[in-house]
């Protein structure tokens, strides 16, 4: 299976802190790069790319100069976007992942991928309990219920490409956890700090 990291967002709930989202630093990495490490540990994944664009100039260079092959979009829209890089790749599925999912591991991923029946799913998505996320000091900006229990979007999906880019509608399954690892998204400078805490401890 092919993955794709989308960074090409602009970013705009950082604030004015001078340091493009994907390149601020975890301990002694940038975010992008853990997630990219997270990824390409896995067995189930064959090959990598990330969507960049004008947002995300510094990005893109530290990504060249590491052999990450990168494909330019516009950043305006996620699902512009996705489109345009969707078309550059192949394959009947396609794990998708935000850049600013700092705490993801190999383990997550591979469960996720594991859990993923191509035979009887047309996409799927990760998502995290309110109360684990809550629990980490952070409010969600949406939760979806299912079951009984609110769940919040990781971002990380498995969506099928070729009828993607159709538009075509996708019945989509949650892979329903209560993993830290899934449960924070750096959007925010106290997303920020709370990930760079996990690195200290």
């Amino acid at each position: 299976m092919q993955a794709l990291i989308n960074a090409g967002g602009k970013g705009s709930r950082m604030g004015r802190c001078g340091v493009e989202k994907p390149m601020q630093m975890l301990g002694d990495r940038p975010t992008i790069q853990r997630v990219l490490d997270a990824l390409m540990a896995s067995e189930n994944i064959d090959k990598i790319f990330v969507s960049v664009s004008d947002n995300t100039l510094r990005t893109e260079e530290y990504l060249k100069d590491r052999g990450v092959e990168t494909i330019r979009t516009s950043g305006e829209s996620f699902m512009h976007d996705l489109h345009t890089s969707f078309e550059r790749m192949s394959g009947d599925y396609v794990l998708t992942c935000p850049s600013d999912l700092p705490l993801l591991t190999t383990r997550v991923v591979d469960a996720f991928i594991e859990y993923f029946d191509p035979r009887v799913m047309e996409s799927a998505i990760a998502v995290v309990d309110e109360t684990t996320v809550r629990n980490l000091g952070i409010t969600p900006s949406y939760t979806r219920e299912s079951r009984g229990n609110q769940w919040v979007l990781s971002g990380l999906c498995i969506m099928n490409r070729p009828r993607t880019i159709r538009g075509d509608y996708l019945d989509e399954v949650l892979f329903d956890t209560n993993w830290p690892e899934l449960a924070v998204n750096v959007n925010t400078m106290k997303e920020l700090d709370l990930a760079r805490s996990f690195f200290r401890e």
